[in-house]
């Protein structure tokens, strides 16, 4: 159902976005250093698991859009299109300025913590309509089974985010110390990934 050209692209863009800093991954690294790795990794697990549910969300809604009405499909394209261009815009003029908002969590048993990962990610608008947004980029309705394509890019998603997310909380002391002696990194990142939401952005604002 999804093409290794879909596939590839795909793939390479969510990575970028999943370890671009932001509230997800800055908790995983805060929590990992402050309880140890294996707390961290189970948080990280927790909030990539959250990813599922926006999954069938994104399934649910964006197919039922396009089953039944054309106009419909086109003004979700332009409002996420619009939203994903405000979402690079803003980290791009705000860049690197997250980075030292790595908070400590509160301990727990590794339940909790995934848990608590995992309600994190699921209960926040924002990545709904951000999976809602990022997700059709890469449907091809040419092919049909467009359900299909969004269940399968999403199952993606949360297991690459699964792996990035473990192992920044395996080697959360490492690479916090290293955000923290160079900001300017961090920053580059925002950059590139607020580049990245504008480019996607517009064109999902311009395609037909």
């Amino acid at each position: 159902m999804v093409t290794a050209s879909q596939l590839l692209p795909f793939l390479l863009t969510a990575l970028l976005i999943t370890i671009t800093p932001g509230p997800d991954n800055l908790m995983v690294l805060g929590l990992g250093m402050s309880k140890g790795r294996r707390l961290g990794m189970t948080f990280g697990l927790g909030c990539a698991s959250g990813c599922l549910s926006h999954t069938v969300l994104a399934v649910i809604g964006v197919s039922a859009i396009v089953a039944a009405s054309p106009t419909a499909f086109l003004l979700l394209k332009w409002a996420g299109g619009a939203y994903l261009v405000w979402l690079g815009v803003r980290a791009i003029r705000h860049a690197g300025a997250g980075t030292a908002a790595a908070a400590n969590s509160r301990e727990g048993t590794a339940r909790e913590l995934f848990a608590k990962g995992l309600a994190v990610n699921a209960i926040n608008p924002k990545v709904v309509l951000f999976f809602l947004s990022f997700l059709p980029q890469f449907v091809d309705q040419a092919q049909g089974h467009v359900e299909w394509q969004l269940g399968i890019l999403g199952l993606v998603f949360t297991a690459q985010a699964a792996v990035v997310f473990g192992l920044l909380g395996y080697f959360a002391g490492t690479i916090g110390a290293w955000l923290t002696r160079t900001p300017r990194a961090a920053a580059w990142l925002d950059r590139v990934a607020g580049a990245v939401f504008v480019g996607l952005g517009a064109r999902m604002i311009v395609s037909r």
